[in-house]
C-alpha cells in the first residue's frame, strides 16, 4: 500500500480515495465501473447516454423517429433514462456491496436535469453519488438533495466552486460528497478552461487546489470533505507531497484515462490499440466540440480534418469596404462576398484542390469544404437530436424557442454521432476519441509491457501501491 493513502468513508462505508472518471456516451458503463467498486473504490457509471440492451444482451441502438427536433429530444432523453438505469443496477450488482457507485452527468447535455432525476428515482439505494461538470450546475445540489445522494460538482477554479457555493449549495452542505478539482490543461474530454487562461500555458495544480481548499474553509466547509484531483494523474507517487497535506486538507484521486486499458472497459479493440501508440504530444487541447468548451482527445485523422477545414477560412464582407475589394468568384452563387485578394487568392486555389464549397460561419467568414463534406455537415445538422442543451453545429437550445439564435457553425460536428460511433465499433481514424494528455504514458509504463491489459482489479491493486 502506497505511504499515507489511507480509506475514506463514503456512501456509509469505507473506500479507497480513488475514483473511476465518468466518461460519457457509453464507454463508463457497468463492466468498468462495477468491477472498480468491487475492487474497493468509486467507480463512475455515465449517465449519458448510457446503452441499454435487449432480451439477448445485445445493445438497442439509439435510433431516433421523431420528425422534429424537439420530438428527437424526447426521445433521447428516454434512451438515457432507461440506460442510465440499466448500467447502475448492473454496476451495483457487480460491486457486491463493495466500494461506492457515482453516477456522472454533464450539466450541459440536453435535458440534463430530467435524466438525472429520471435515474435517480429508479436506482434508490443503489447511487452515493452524483459527480457533474461542464458548465455551472446549480440546482445540483438541490436534486442531489431531494434523493438524498452526495453530490461532487466538477470544477477548474476555486472562483468557480465560489459562484456555486454562495448561490445554491450551501443550503444542501451536508450532501456535498467532494469537490472534483478538474486540471484544464490536462484531463480528458471537455474541460474548464476559462476565458482568462491560456491553453497554451498550463499552471501547476497546487496553488489552484489551495485556492480552492481556502474557498471551502470560506465556507465553512470541513478538511474532511475531500478535493478530488482530476486530469494528469497517473502514479500516486507522483503525488505523494499532497497526501497527508495540511494545506490541502482531504485529497483523492480521480483515474479518466488508465480506465480505458482494461479487460472489462467497453471501448473497441482498435482504440485500446491505439492507446498502446501514442507520443507526448499526441492529446490535442481543441475548441471544436459543439459544446464552445475546450476538450482534450487523441489527435487522429477525424480532428486533423477539423483543423484543416478551421485553416480553410476567410472573412468576408456584405459591401465593398477597406482591403475587402475583391469579390468573391468561387465556391458561393448569387451573391456578393466581398473579400481581400490575398483572400480570393487562397479561395480559388482551394477550389482547385476540391474544396469547392464555401459555407458561411456564425463569425462572418467562409470554411471551404468538399462537396462530400458539405452533405454529411447538412445531414447531420438536419438530424440533429438536441444532445446538448446549447449545440453551436446545429444552433439547437433545449428550451424556450429550441434555438441558439446563431447560424450553425460548420466548423464543428455532431458529437453525439462520432461519440455513439466510436465506443461501438466505428472507424478510430474517423471518430472523436477522448482521452486525458497523460495517455502516451500507456506506451511507457512497464505495467502495460508486451500489450499486456489489465483487470480493473488488477489496476485499482496496482494504483493503490503508487505505481
Amino acid at each position: 500500500m502506497f505511504k499515507g493513502l489511507k480509506p475514506i468513508v463514503y456512501g456509509g462505508r469505507e473506500v479507497w480515495p480513488v475514483i473511476e472518471g465518468g466518461k460519457g456516451v457509453a464507454v463508463s458503463n457497468h463492466m468498468s465501473s462495477g468491477a472498480w467498486a468491487a475492487a474497493g473504490g468509486i467507480g463512475t457509471v455515465s449517465a449519458v447516454n448510457a446503452d441499454s440492451y435487449d432480451a439477448d444482451g445485445n445493445v438497442i441502438p439509439q435510433i431516433y423517429h421523431g420528425r422534429t427536433r424537439q420530438q428527437r429530444h424526447e426521445e433521447l432523453i428516454a434512451y438515457a433514462i432507461e440506460g442510465g438505469v440499466e448500467q447502475v443496477k448492473r454496476a451495483y450488482e457487480m460491486a457486491g456491496g463493495k466500494g461506492a457507485i457515482n453516477i456522472n452527468v454533464l450539466w450541459e447535455m440536453g435535458g440534463a436535469q430530467a435524466v438525472l432525476q429520471g435515474v435517480l428515482e429508479r436506482t434508490k439505494g443503489m447511487v452515493a453519488g452524483v459527480t457533474c461538470g461542464a458548465g455551472m450546475p446549480y440546482k445540483l445540489s438541490e436534486i442531489a438533495a431531494q434523493h438524498q445522494v452526495s453530490y461532487l460538482p466538477i470544477v477548474s477554479s476555486g472562483r468557480a466552486f465560489r459562484a456555486l457555493w454562495k448561490r445554491a449549495y450551501h443550503k444542501a452542505a451536508e450532501w456535498l460528497g467532494a469537490v472534483v478539482y478538474e486540471d484544464p490543461w490536462l484531463a480528458g474530454g471537455h474541460n474548464g478552461l476559462s476565458n482568462a487562461e491560456d491553453p497554451t500555458k498550463p499552471e501547476d495544480p497546487y496553488p489552484r487546489v489551495k485556492a480552492l481548499r481556502d474557498t471551502m474553509r470560506e465556507g465553512g466547509i470541513s478538511d474532511e470533505v475531500p478535493i478530488v484531483m482530476a486530469g494528469g494523474v497517473w502514479y500516486l507517487r507522483d503525488w505523494s507531497d499532497w497526501i497527508d497535506n495540511r494545506e490541502l486538507g482531504a485529497i483523492a484521486f480521480q483515474f479518466g484515462t488508465r480506465p480505458l486499458l482494461t479487460q472489462e472497459s467497453p471501448i473497441p479493440q482498435a482504440w485500446k490499440e491505439k492507446l498502446m501508440t501514442l507520443e507526448e504530444g499526441d492529446i490535442l487541447l481543441h475548441r471544436f466540440s459543439p459544446t464552445g468548451f475546450y476538450s482534450s482527445a487523441i489527435r487522429n485523422p477525424f480532428l486533423r480534418d477539423l483543423e484543416a477545414r478551421s485553416e480553410r477560412q476567410i472573412a468576408f464582407s456584405m459591401e465593398e469596404a477597406g482591403d475587402h475589394n475583391h469579390q468573391l468568384d468561387v465556391g458561393i452563387k448569387g451573391r456578393n462576398y466581398w473579400v481581400t485578394r490575398n483572400d480570393l487568392l487562397r479561395a480559388r486555389e482551394w477550389v482547385l484542390q476540391g474544396y469547392e464549397t464555401a459555407l458561411k460561419t456564425p463569425d462572418n467568414t467562409l470554411v471551404f469544404v468538399t462537396d462530400e463534406d458539405r452533405a454529411v455537415i447538412r445531414k447531420d445538422q438536419a438530424d440533429c437530436m438536441g444532445c446538448l442543451s446549447h449545440c453551436g453545429f446545429s444552433s439547437w437550445k433545449d428550451h424556450d424557442d429550441y434555438s441558439t439564435g446563431r447560424l450553425a457553425d460548420p466548423r464543428s460536428f455532431c458529437i453525439q454521432k462520432t461519440l455513439q460511433d466510436a465506443v461501438h465499433g466505428g472507424d478510430v481514424d474517423k471518430n472523436l476519441l477522448f482521452a486525458g494528455h497523460g495517455a502516451y504514458r500507456f506506451k511507457q509504463d512497464p505495467f502495460y509491457s508486451n500489450g499486456f491489459v489489465p483487470t480493473v482489479k488488477q489496476l485499482v491493486d496496482r494504483i493503490l501501491t503508487g505505481d
